[in-house]
């Protein structure tokens, strides 16, 4: 005879685990949870693979929202994920994000700057000679301004933090099980249990996809399409014998490329062009673009970066939003028990201590609580209107 659980979340990285905590943690829920994870080393996980940054400059007001509580989140880890008496440590560094700005994209970050404001970021525009001032390191050749987060951005361990969600969400009750989901039952309107490769089969009230770079995949399983696919992103790694002095943030330049410190040196990367940003499972990493893009851009735009050492680097996947680069949440207008939690496009990982909390909220409540997330909704997909996100990094 199958199992039944009440919830089966599809996928235990950071999303997945974190929906599981939230919902093991709140009295309102008393069912059993599987969290059903292929690969529990996460070896290959968009997880552990990512950089663990976090900021509250978007354009899209939930996005803001969504960042904000991962920040909070964060600096409170105390009061959600004790566990036996010990605060998990997750190295929450506080340093900011700069967007650099030229002319032409002045305006795109001065009307991001007014929104954030107003739902609280506290960031600052600075101009040429505020930036000179500030960042004497910098060129600024080609830039109009930059936007700085003065708190609440950073960055942080991403493989701590998953271990601290799975750690407690499985004190709390949640079965973690090392399987992978090869098809799902569906009847009509409702998914009514899924089959594992071990050929397992279980009974599930809710399912929720939470499976990253393969959650096109598995909404395939139940006749449904999802616009989230894998991308592959690279991080470089590389160390420059000149100090910059004071540190840098996190910095983007107005061509997408990025740098931030990272022990004692920096890691770097930018999002490949459109023509050349194929849907990709493998983690191969291509040295073409540090070559011919990020050293050269990163050269220009802080001059002691011209002789640096690339000493390695690896890959890694979004699970990247084809429609618009925002994440998908909450259920499948056609099947209500399947729940949507993909497509973050990069920054899953600072935003799942809110998503997850937003679909237990969804399960235990039915509908959003602490933060209204119908913008994010699959209605925009069967719809085609996209919702975009003007600070896709």
């Amino acid at each position: 005879m199958s199992q039944h659980y009440d919830v089966v979340i599809v996928g235990g990285g950071a999303v997945g685990s974190s929906s599981a905590y939230w919902l093991t943690a709140d009295p309102a829920f008393n069912g059993r949870v599987l969290v059903v994870e292929r690969d529990p080393s996460y070896a290959r996980a968009s997880t552990t693979l990512s950089l663990g940054s976090i900021r509250q400059q978007f354009s899209t007001p939930e996005n803001i929202r969504l960042s904000a509580f991962g920040m909070h989140f964060l600096k409170h880890l105390g009061d959600y994920l004790t566990l036996d008496g010990e605060i998990p440590e997750v190295s929450y560094l506080e340093r900011g994000y700069l967007f650099l700005a030229s002319e032409a994209g002045l305006p795109v970050l001065e009307a991001n700057h007014r929104t954030q404001q107003a739902l609280g970021a506290t960031n600052a525009i600075l101009r040429g000679p505020e930036l000179a001032s500030r960042f004497p390191w910098l060129c600024l050749d080609g830039l109009a301004a930059g936007s700085l987060g003065l708190a609440g951005e950073g960055w942080f361990d991403p493989y701590a933090l998953l271990q601290a969600f799975r750690r407690k969400a499985r004190a709390q009750g949640a079965v973690y099980l090392t399987d992978e989901v090869v098809s799902l039952a569906r009847e009509s309107s409702r998914l009514t249990g899924l089959t594992l490769a071990s050929g397992e089969a279980i009974q599930a009230g809710v399912v929720v996809n939470a499976a990253g770079p393969h959650a096109g995949k598995l909404a395939r399983m139940a006749g449904l399409t999802l616009p989230v696919a894998p991308k592959k992103r690279f991080v470089y790694v590389f160390e420059c014998r000149e100090k910059l002095e004071p540190p840098p943030p996190l910095v983007i330049d107005a061509t997408g490329v990025f740098v931030r410190p990272e022990g004692r040196g920096y890691v770097s990367g930018v999002s490949p062009p459109a023509d050349q940003d194929p849907d990709c499972e493998d983690l191969e990493v291509e040295y073409g673009l540090w070559e011919d893009l990020v050293w050269p851009t990163l050269a220009h735009r802080i001059p002691a970066f011209a002789a640096v050492k690339l000493t390695r680097a690896w890959a890694g996947h979004y699970d990247y939003n084809t429609l618009d680069q925002n994440g998908i949440l909450g259920p499948h207008p056609e099947v209500s028990n399947f729940l949507f939690a993909n497509g973050f496009s990069g920054h899953g990982i600072q935003q799942s201590p809110a998503v997850g909390r937003a679909i237990s909220e969804w399960i235990i409540h039915g509908g959003w609580r602490s933060i209204d997330l119908s913008r994010f909704g699959y209605g925009r997909i069967a719809q085609q209107q996209p919702l975009l996100e003007l600070n896709v990094v």
